[in-house]
């Protein structure tokens, strides 16, 4: 087995290739390239571009981590899913969870203060929440999650669960990538993660339906950056509708791939790497009226540790100067349409997780954090075009 840092072209040859500050497309990626040691340096190479220079990749040929199988099984169950009675969904609705988990209606989320027009269930991987009175809220952020009744629709808690430990695990390996895409050790993001059992990662079944000729809007869900590290996005229906916003603030199409997952870099990340990395901004429209069915989708946000604050000088990285350089030759990341998850340059990550949240979730935040809740509703909850 290949191990080490991974042997790229020298400095120059790495310089003509990554020349593009901007981009029109999302590259490609083919993950059996990173399996061999022959390969891989062409692999950490095109990663490596990915990351300062796009923010996004798709990513291909992942079999040897993820059952096709179970993705197509699990894509099977999600129109079940959003067609259980809504009585049955509203059981298990997120306002129960002060940890943002379980299902919210449509429209029941604010992305820039702006109602999203989508249907979700939020689940996570197992986890007992660590917090006790006393204990900082946004330990709480993470717990258990909420599945419907076994009985409406049988296995697909247990296809859920195996799917998400399945894209943990190639969450997990796509981090010691990226490390040496950055000339660093495999282990050398490894600081911003606590032991497994001290560890959630996140996941959300989507449903964007088909406007009707009356809307007023087509944002799926608005323009926004992701918090962590990395998502690893299951596209689960043929419609388009994701975009990815580039340097000089052009929406590029990113449509779905058949066998591919999308992969990108989120804000924490981008904080990390001292701006190397590219949190990119993104959206999803809505599918066009009069379309046959919804879009769907299935995101995975792989976290860092909740106590991790990425700007202290204990978790500071020092990266070789070939690659400060390339992010240089960018230049400076431009104005986007997003602005969220600013709070990295000072609060710990799960904070900066859990404010990210209330501002998306106000019901649930008025039930179980009411002081946050105030700080960002001072005028009670929001009613405009949204649905709790």
């Amino acid at each position: 087995m290949f191990t080490g840092v991974c042997q790229l072209p020298s400095f120059p040859v790495i310089l003509s290739i990554m020349s593009s500050k901007n981009f029109s497309s999302i590259p490609v990626l083919d993950y059996s390239l990173a399996l061999s040691s022959s390969t891989k340096p062409t692999f950490i190479l095109n990663l490596r571009n990915a990351l300062i220079n796009v923010g996004f990749l798709y990513l291909s040929n992942t079999d040897a981590v993820i059952d096709q199988a179970l993705v197509e099984s699990l894509k099977s169950y999600i129109p079940k899913l959003f067609d259980l009675p809504q009585d049955e969904k509203d059981k298990i609705r997120m306002a129960n969870s002060p940890h943002f988990l379980g299902y919210s209606r449509l429209g029941a989320e604010l992305t820039k203060g702006k109602t999203d027009y989508r249907e979700q269930f939020d689940i996570a991987t197992d986890h007992v929440s660590r917090w006790r009175p006393g204990d900082p809220d946004f330990w709480n952020v993470w717990g258990p999650s909420q599945y419907p009744d076994e009985s409406l629709i049988p296995g697909f808690q247990q296809t859920m669960k195996n799917y998400l430990t399945q894209v943990a695990a190639l969450g997990t390996t796509f981090i010691t990538l990226i490390a040496e895409a950055l000339s660093l050790p495999p282990d050398g993001l490894s600081r911003f993660y606590d032991t497994p059992d001290r560890m959630q990662h996140r996941g959300k079944v989507v449903q964007y339906p088909v406007p009707s000729e009356r809307s007023v809007s087509n944002q799926g869900v608005g323009p926004h950056y992701d918090a962590g590290f990395l998502t690893i996005l299951l596209q689960a229906s043929p419609h388009p509708g994701l975009q990815v916003q580039n340097l000089t603030g052009d929406w590029i199409d990113a449509p779905p791939i058949p066998g591919t997952f999308v992969i990108n870099f989120g804000r924490a990340l981008e904080f990390a790497s001292k701006g190397i990395v590219r949190a990119t901004s993104h959206r999803v429209l809505s599918p066009p009226v009069g379309s046959s069915s919804p879009r769907y989708s299935v995101p995975f946000f792989h976290n860092i540790a909740l106590d991790v604050r990425v700007r202290d000088p204990e978790y500071e990285i020092e990266f070789p100067p070939e690659i400060l350089a390339l992010r240089d030759e960018r230049g400076s990341l431009s104005q986007t349409d997003s602005v969220n998850y600013s709070e990295f340059e000072s609060q710990p990550s799960g904070m900066v997780q859990l404010m990210g949240r209330v501002k998306s979730h106000p019901d649930v935040a008025q039930r179980h954090y009411p002081a946050l809740f105030e700080r960002f509703f001072p005028d009670g909850l929001p009613t405009a075009g949204f649905a709790y």
